[in-house]
């Protein structure tokens, strides 16, 4: 006797053959990404073709493209020959897609040529999460994170042309160290773009507390023009000494969760307008399964519906 899991064999054939929908389960976030597209309204939002044209080749509705993304997004998936390729085999994408499998050319340039559009798309899921309730108002937190961004053409280098990048920095040196030898000793109020304001005393040989101000002959004090902000940051961190843990649990997770979990660690495109609409779909995506998580498929499908 067979002690093994068998499996089917390839040539059944079945009377009543599956559906794609017995292979997606009803709390699959496929479901939830086709109920989000399927009640925006593409044409208020700015996504070109949403109108057919009277003549020529049927172009792919909007909302397909704007599917296969945020499905790949969701599942580290950002490519657009990577997206082809699985609109043609994964089970869930063609469930979502019916099933149509756009090439990579046309997944692309859906992405590049409907930036505000995708954008709007991110911000209109943030308004569902504010309706909802979702948003925390006692507290506000701010973090950064860096992206690897594609290297420019003028950016690569060549061993001429790092001998000429080389040349032209001695060069800059040189005249740097001139405007210095020619510079008198009055003080820059200046610097890295910022507005200094400066105390310079002599009088400090004769200051009682100098050994505990300064080991030099003379000290200058200097602060930022807006340095009183600082002040009151620093001091309302003295009065709440766990906002700055609170900071980091609620604010550094998402860029760990995007670079991490969701494949997101460099741009893919080029331009400021194009990153802006890659950094969109990432976002959505994250909020979307954040919200899948917090809420349930059901209870958003519901929430989206509502």
């Amino acid at each position: 006797m067979n002690r093994f899991v068998e499996g089917e064999d390839r040539a059944q054939q079945s009377l009543l053959p599956a559906s794609l929908d017995d292979y997606v389960g009803e709390e699959n976030s496929v479901r939830v990404v086709d109920v989000y597209v399927e009640e925006l309204d593409l044409a208020a939002l700015g996504f070109h073709r949403v109108r057919p044209k009277a003549t020529g080749r049927p172009a792919y509705h909007p909302s397909t493209p704007l599917k296969i993304y945020l499905y790949g997004y969701l599942n580290r998936i950002q490519s657009s020959r990577r997206l082809e390729r699985e609109a043609r085999r994964n089970l869930e994408l063609m469930w979502l897609t019916g099933p149509l499998a756009p090439d990579f050319k046309t997944i692309a340039d859906f992405r590049k040529d409907n930036g505000p559009a995708i954008q709007a798309v991110c911000a209109r899921f943030i308004g569902l999460c504010r309706d909802l309730g979702l948003f925390a108002r006692a507290v506000a937190a701010i973090d950064g994170a860096k992206f690897k961004a594609v290297n420019a053409r003028d950016r690569n280098f060549t061993k001429g042309k790092l001998m000429r990048r080389i040349g032209q920095v001695e060069q800059s040196i040189e005249r740097y160290l001139q405007s210095l030898d020619a510079a008198d000793l009055q003080e820059d109020d200046v610097a890295d773009g910022r507005t200094l304001h400066a105390y310079w005393t002599t009088t400090c040989g004769d200051c009682a507390l100098k050994g505990k101000c300064t080991p030099a002959k003379e000290r200058v004090v200097r602060r930022w023009e807006h340095e009183a902000v600082i002040d009151a940051m620093l001091d309302r961190l003295d009065r709440a000494p766990d906002c700055m843990t609170i900071r980091r649990r609620t604010v550094e997770h998402p860029f760990g969760t995007l670079k991490a979990w969701m494949g997101h660690t460099h741009f893919l495109t080029k331009g400021l307008e194009k990153v802006k609409t890659e950094m969109s779909l990432s976002v959505l995506a994250y909020n979307l399964k954040r919200m899948i998580a917090i809420l349930g498929v059901k209870p958003l499908i519901a929430a989206i519906r509502a």
